[in-house]
């Protein structure tokens, strides 16, 4: 199944999205606009404009009003993403240069920068301070957690506890506000919209899981990145966790992982041992149980062809490979 499969409910209206996405952050200073277009082109999943689409087709057919949000949204994502490859010092994103490749630090930090003020001005049209608060609010904690995670590399002593809070501010929290605000700008009833609200950040924490177990397991050309990227630049993600506390080789795990020459030289020996212990098999089952929570949230939903994509979305991120 395919992304198209999954979003068919809102095809239409997400190539909309693909084309305003670009034309919304043109710029007539060309190194600037090169940048900042770079990542548009590169293409994505577009979860997030999807997610806040779907959400809102629960309950008009006319998503117009919905499209500005959902493209502001995608911009929000990129423009992290831009940031997060200056920090990761990153080359490749979806099987392209990064912007940190092509155009240096610089340049990248200031596109990020370029990319986030444009989402602001598209949601500042719909004169909402409400979501505005929503977005201002996911936008600190998204940037904490990004501070939680560099100041966690190579610190085996962290648990699942540090683990899950540190990936609900990578990328739960957007997918649930996405949700959320697709609800939020129809003003549905508020059991409504926590219900969507609560779904995304269910469905989020369980996508990211499935992200880190993809980085020990997946085919490199499938997933568009170097397998073992998480393990060279030292982020300890679930799977690792678990095989340093229950594998018999968790003490020589530990030390590896505590060091910043042994992840990058021993990378794939750490990889080996972690897909030797039961840590991704572990790391599965909580994906799971986050995906069975997600779906316990479309009962308080309405009973639209909308609501099977929800729950077909869930099904496929407990089988990605990408």
């Amino acid at each position: 199944m395919t992304n198209f499969d999954l979003f068919n409910q809102v095809t239409d209206e997400l190539a909309i999205v693909e084309e305003r996405l670009i034309s919304s952050i043109k710029s007539d200073l060309p190194l600037l606009d090169q940048a900042s277009t770079h990542l548009v082109k590169a293409g994505g999943k577009r979860l997030r404009p999807a997610f806040a689409l779907l959400s809102a087709k629960m309950f008009t057919e006319s998503l117009d009003e919905v499209i500005p949000l959902a493209v502001a949204l995608e911009l929000i994502h990129m423009a992290t993403l831009v940031h997060d490859d200056v920090i990761d010092n990153s080359s490749l994103r979806r099987g392209r240069e990064t912007v940190k490749s092509g155009w240096g630090n610089r340049v990248s930090i200031y596109a990020g920068n370029y990319v986030f003020a444009r989402s602001l001005s598209l949601v500042s049209l719909y004169q909402r301070s409400d979501i505005l608060e929503v977005l201002a609010e996911a936008s600190m904690r998204i940037c904490e957690g990004e501070i939680n995670q560099m100041m966690s590399c190579y610190d085996v002593n962290q648990g699942l506890k540090d683990y899950l809070r540190r990936i609900e501010r990578k990328t739960a929290l957007l997918i649930s506000v996405s949700c959320q605000l697709g609800a939020m700008l129809l003003n549905v009833e508020e059991y409504k919209t926590r219900a969507l609200k609560n779904y995304g950040y269910y469905l989020g924490m369980a996508f990211q899981i499935t992200d880190d177990i993809l980085d020990f397991v997946a085919d490199e050309e499938i997933l568009g990145k170097p397998v073992g990227s998480d393990i060279k630049q030292g982020v300890i993600t679930l799977p690792a966790i678990y095989a340093i506390k229950f594998d018999p080789r968790g003490d020589q795990l530990r030390n590896w992982l505590a060091s910043p020459e042994e992840c990058a030289n021993r990378s794939e020996d750490i990889i080996q041992i972690v897909n030797d212990s039961e840590g991704i098999d572990y790391a599965y089952q909580v994906s799971c149980r986050y995906l069975e929570k997600a779906r316990q949230e479309l009962r308080f939903l309405p009973d639209v062809p909308v609501k099977e994509s929800f729950n077909n979305i869930a099904l496929f991120i407990s089988n990605r490979e990408f």
